[in-house]
């Protein structure tokens, strides 16, 4: 029995020194284990970048804005009377001076006419006493009545002549007229509407900026613009401003014209109008998503001597997909502009190449 346990007690210490031999051994072997954090020193990851070249950058302002005719009028008559003849057809083209509509005129020529022989019968009795007055026959007072009452009927024929001439509707400008209200026998007062008159070519764009860009809206300026339903685009070019800002939406209107020769611009017509507030010549720009914000400024990661470097940098105007470097870039500079959240400074890159 004793036997037996001196044997178990010498196999039970071989076991505790084999334990402890064998990780020495072992470690012996592989060698000495790697530093904390060195394995993320010697990583390198793969970068695409963009070059930084002078280029031109341009900013543009989209807004909305509503078609108008150059011209547009309501056809109204100034004396009351019934419709005696319509000379225009709807939606047709009319000139200038055209004659339109006429008002009966029966009453009105009458009395021209009874005007005209009063002026007649004023004429020779003016005649007269101008003579009596040369031969001393009649007095100053009887000749200035004479010449008197002769103006007076002149201005009244003037004025029957005038009806006359209200009786007759004519086109104010060449264009199209609209849909006529009135027919032959209707009696028209002047809050009646004949119908409607327009010049559609060129037509005019009014729309709305803030007013922070009124310095950009300047006579002359060119605008693009498209209409719902119409994929064509068209151009204008600024005719005046508003010399006025809203007070509730501190913008200002801005007017453009723009040629219409086909009359495909219908006045009314909603536009999305596009304005090129201010080119930048020979900027330097880089892709939006390669700038990284941080506290006090921003930042990109340039790929030199194949590291990440950060630089720090200030920033003008941006676009829809650049932002222009105003510092701390140069040109020929590699910015970095993907796996941007995986930068750190003195991260070794290797650059896959330039995205165009």
């Amino acid at each position: 029995m004793t036997k037996r346990r001196t044997l178990f007690w010498a196999a039970a210490a071989a076991i505790l020194v084999a334990g402890a031999l064998i990780p020495r051994l072992l470690s012996s072997r592989s060698g000495p284990p790697p530093a904390r954090g060195a394995s993320s020193r010697n990583a390198t990851i793969t970068v695409r970048t963009v070059t930084v070249r002078p280029q031109t950058l341009t900013e543009r302002l989209s807004t909305t804005g509503t078609v108008r005719a150059n011209e547009d009028v309501e056809l109204v008559v100034e004396i009351a009377g019934k419709v005696s003849g319509i000379h225009f057809r709807e939606g047709s083209r009319v000139q200038k001076g055209q004659l339109l509509l006429e008002i009966d005129d029966t009453q009105l020529q009458a009395e021209r006419e009874r005007a005209a022989h009063r002026v007649g019968l004023a004429e020779r009795s003016e005649a007269r006493q101008h003579r009596l007055f040369d031969d001393g026959l009649t007095s100053q007072e009887e000749y200035d009545f004479a010449q008197s009452e002769l103006n007076v009927l002149r201005a009244e024929l003037a004025l029957a002549e005038a009806r006359l001439i209200k009786t007759r509707i004519k086109a104010p400008f060449a264009g199209i007229i609209g849909l006529r209200d009135v027919s032959v026998g209707s009696y028209l007062t002047p809050q009646t509407r004949i119908a409607t008159l327009q010049d559609v070519n060129p037509v005019k764009i009014d729309f709305s900026v803030p007013e922070k860009y009124v310095g950009y809206m300047g006579a002359g300026a060119s605008i693009q613009f498209r209409t719902k339903g119409s994929d064509k685009a068209h151009t204008g070019t600024i005719v005046a401003v508003e010399p006025l800002v809203d007070l509730d939406t501190r913008s200002l209107t801005v007017r453009a014209q723009s040629p219409n020769p086909d009359g495909l611009l219908m006045p009314g017509a909603f536009a999305d109008v596009e304005i090129e507030v201010r080119r930048i010549e020979g900027a330097l720009a880089v892709p939006n998503r390669a700038v990284i914000p941080e506290l006090g400024g921003k930042k990109v990661f340039v790929a030199e001597d194949g590291e990440a470097q950060p630089r720090s940098v200030e920033t003008g105007l941006r676009t829809a997909d650049l932002v222009e470097v105003t510092e701390g870039l140069q040109p020929d500079d590699r910015v970095i502009v993907t796996a941007i959240q995986r930068l750190r400074p003195g991260l070794a890159v290797v650059v896959e190449g330039d995205e165009r």
